[in-house]
């Protein structure tokens, strides 16, 4: 239809966050998060989306992305995930690319929402009014009081009934502390909270079957990625040797990789990232993928990129309420969601789109470009 609202223009900006403490997992260490933003305008409107990656990710935006979806019909959002899709074949999808276009994908279903005066779950299609969140952090960088009073404030203070925490420090090859730090982690939240475990692929799977048995112990439920994602046949006898859940997804940047750790049975739980794997379409994709073989899906970390997507798909599990994302989002942006209670409800105050907006004066010192 001639009268329907095109894209006008695309444009990103960067900010670099340092984190409120040195943080680590298994198998990498950081001081810093990098959140690249996108916007895009049509007429009166405009939408933001985002990902959590290096500061290229903006270059990719405005060299291969930008010109593809500018004119476009504002409302096809799938049609302009297609055309990203194909426009950046020599430049490689997986990985930067894929982050890229995932914050052009999301900034557009903002976009629309905005256009229609509607919340993006609205315009989705609720399959729940609300989204269960799991408070996650827990580094391994971290020293005894912090972590208690991290896991306290999400089980005490805010009512969050599940939490997760990172072991496989250094590679795995400091498993007894590991194995003390879950122990700590149980008695302070006590017995009737759910304990999850992240390893971020630290373990080789004879250690991740060995240390199982002790996780089970603690009454943990959630192993995640006991061993590098990349390895799907390992994760699958994995999870046919643990007790608890074996998941992993967080690294898929399209969709076929989806398809393979599920038709592999690697699995109990799928994780994707809205903000890695090419946005909200592809997203959605991936749920449904999972849920045609009967597995539930997981959001990873951005949980206010994700929270009205979560909320459509009938096989969620949960959001993962990440503390850096959370603690930026907070920062940069007006409309954060309440967890309270163990978790966040979408839309509730009618506001358009994610219910985003950049707050701009508490941004600013955090720009890089």
């Amino acid at each position: 239809m001639s009268d329907q609202p095109t894209v006008e223009a695309v444009d990103t900006a960067v900010y670099t966050v340092p984190t409120d403490a040195p943080e680590a997992d298994g198998t990498l260490a950081w001081g810093k998060t990098t959140l690249v933003l996108v916007t895009i305008r049509s007429g009166p409107a405009t939408g933001l989306g985002y990902t959590y990656a290096p500061t290229a990710t903006a270059q990719i935006v405005r060299e291969l992305l930008a010109g593809t979806v500018t004119a476009l019909p504002a409302f096809d959002v799938p049609r302009a995930n297609e055309r990203m899709c194909r426009a950046v074949r020599n430049a490689g999808l997986p990985g930067v690319t894929a982050q890229a276009i995932a914050a052009v994908d999301i900034a557009l279903w903002d976009l629309k929402a905005r256009l229609l005066g509607l919340p993006l779950l609205r315009l989705l299609g609720a399959a729940r009014d609300d989204v269960p969140v799991y408070g996650s952090g827990g580094f391994t960088t971290y020293d005894t009081e912090r972590e208690d009073r991290q896991l306290r404030g999400w089980t005490e203070d805010q009512g969050i009934p599940r939490v997760k925490i990172k072991i496989g420090e250094s590679w795995g090859s400091r498993q007894a502390r590991d194995l003390e730090r879950v122990a700590r982690a149980r008695a302070g939240i006590g017995d009737t909270a759910e304990l999850y475990v992240d390893a971020n692929g630290a373990y080789t799977g004879g250690q991740a079957v060995r240390i199982a048995g002790r996780l089970a112990d603690e009454g943990v439920t959630w192993f995640e990625e006991p061993v590098s994602s990349d390895h799907l046949t390992t994760l699958a006898d994995l999870r046919g040797r643990v007790p608890m859940d074996v998941t992993a997804g967080e690294y898929g940047y399209t969709l076929p990789y989806f398809a393979h750790m599920l038709a592999a049975d690697a699995v109990d739980c799928l994780q994707a990232d809205v903000t890695r794997c090419g946005g909200i379409t592809v997203w959605l994709r991936a749920a449904a993928l999972a849920h045609a073989r009967g597995i539930d899906i997981s959001g990873h970390c951005a949980p206010h990129a994700h929270a009205h997507v979560a909320a459509a798909v009938p096989n969620l599990r949960h959001l993962e309420w990440f503390h850096d994302h959370v603690r930026i989002e907070r920062l940069l942006f007006d409309g954060a969601l309440d967890p309270g209670g163990g978790s966040v409800v979408p839309g509730a105050d009618g506001a358009p789109g994610l219910g985003l907006t950049l707050a701009e004066e508490r941004a600013r010192p955090y720009r890089v470009e």
